[in-house]
């Protein structure tokens, strides 16, 4: 065994270190361009009640396990070369998930339940193992987290060898098995539970990584839409189509960047329980957040193609993303700052109101509409913010 091996694998407790995210982390997230680039494709090619529920299994488990993998890096230490080696080599069973979703619920189904399973067990075992000589409390408790992902992993890779009809809720259970287990604790018998109040994460990294990640699906639904935009003729209505999607993406990076950003890492900090906080707003709440981004992308790109041309499902995207993305954020500074942002209520109810309305408007016309409420939701929340003395940003 090398020196290197021998050497600490968690992060050191100083702040610098501690808080930093590294450049292999970084390099982690870009298998993830590829995977939400690959899901919006597979939404905008299955407008129908099975496709969005085949779209919301993908979603969440793409998001449950980048985020899992924020977790444990918040543990471990990237700079060291073994937590290196493994984090690059999730980098590519990740990449394997992203070019197996197109036909995730196809002939690519066992790539796709492989691919996870892995990411799953792989990473968890291997922060049980990393954690074993240095602390013994972290150790057992992500031997508790392994135990229910390998419980999930069966019923996904059971679910990956039968028909859709069996495939589909069997995958949807899987997940609910993790996403249960991260709620209660993970409980085993005769091994208790975790008991997240022990934890002491690192806001700062939580919060900039969760950040980097929303950086990421945002520029997604940009590259999405212009690859689509290259793709048409140049006329009147492709440009402003293209307009509203630019738009829209500099709105939903505003509402979150301006001042939500900063405040999740000076929440979980001031927290007595930063492990539960940050559970909830950054494991449960941001799906919701990147839900609606993808889902903002698929609408942009159905109003390129057809901006004039009524249908349901491009109507539910174009109004069904920006709301997404408003209640994420709103119960997410709620968490935070415990107050309701009277902003983004007002954002949602008018984008109700442009919902109720969208039978009578065109595609191109109910974007414009949803991106007129985000850049007014944006302006709202920053003039109250000024009003109150603080500056953008701030």
């Amino acid at each position: 065994m090398t020196a290197e091996a021998r050497e600490p694998l968690l992060r050191p407790s100083d702040a610098s270190r501690s808080d930093r995210v590294t450049y292999v982390e970084l390099f982690f997230d870009l298998v993830f361009v590829l995977a939400l680039t690959q899901l919006s494709a597979y939404l905008v090619e299955h407008e129908t009640p099975l496709g969005a529920l085949e779209g919301a299994i993908m979603v969440t488990a793409l998001w449950w396990t980048w985020v899992a993998t924020t977790w444990v890096t918040n543990w471990l230490d990237p700079v060291r070369l073994p937590v290196r080696i493994a984090v690059v080599a999730l980098a590519f069973v990740g990449l394997v998930m992203s070019v197996s979703i197109a036909d995730s619920f196809g002939e690519r189904a066992w790539i796709f339940a492989i691919a996870y399973v892995v990411m799953q067990v792989g990473r968890t075992a291997f922060i049980v193992l990393a954690a074993r000589r240095e602390d013994r409390e972290v150790a057992r408790d992500f031997t508790l987290v392994l135990i229910w992902t390998a419980a999930g992993g069966v019923l996904w890779i059971v679910g990956a060898l039968l028909p859709l009809p069996a495939q589909l809720p069997l995958w949807a259970a899987a997940l609910g098995v993790e996403l249960l287990g991260s709620r209660i604790g993970f409980p085993v018998p005769g091994m208790g539970r975790v008991e997240l109040s022990r934890w002491d994460l690192s806001g700062a990294h939580i919060a900039e990584r969760s950040a980097l990640f929303v950086l990421i699906a945002i520029g997604e639904g940009l590259l999405v839409t212009g690859f689509a935009f290259i793709e048409l003729e140049i006329t009147a209505d492709s440009v402003l189509a293209m307009a509203f999607a630019f738009c829209t993406a500099a709105a939903t990076w505003w509402i979150y960047f301006d001042h939500g950003e900063r405040i999740g890492a000076e929440a979980m900090e001031a927290s007595d329980a930063p492990g539960r906080l940050a559970r909830t707003a950054y494991t449960y709440v941001h799906l919701l957040v990147i839900g609606g981004i993808v889902l903002v992308s698929v609408g942009d790109k159905q109003v390129l193609s057809h901006p004039h041309e009524q249908s349901v499902p491009a109507t539910l995207a174009v109004i069904g993303g920006p709301l997404l993305f408003l209640a994420g954020t709103l119960c997410f500074r709620r968490l935070l700052e415990g107050r309701w942002m009277v902003a983004h209520a007002a954002g949602i109810i008018a984008l109700v109101t442009v919902g109720l309305a969208a039978a009578a408007m065109s595609p191109l016309a109910t974007s414009g509409a949803t991106t007129a409420v985000l850049f007014g939701v944006a302006a709202l929340e920053t003039a109250q913010r000024m009003r109150r003395g603080r500056r953008p940003g701030g």
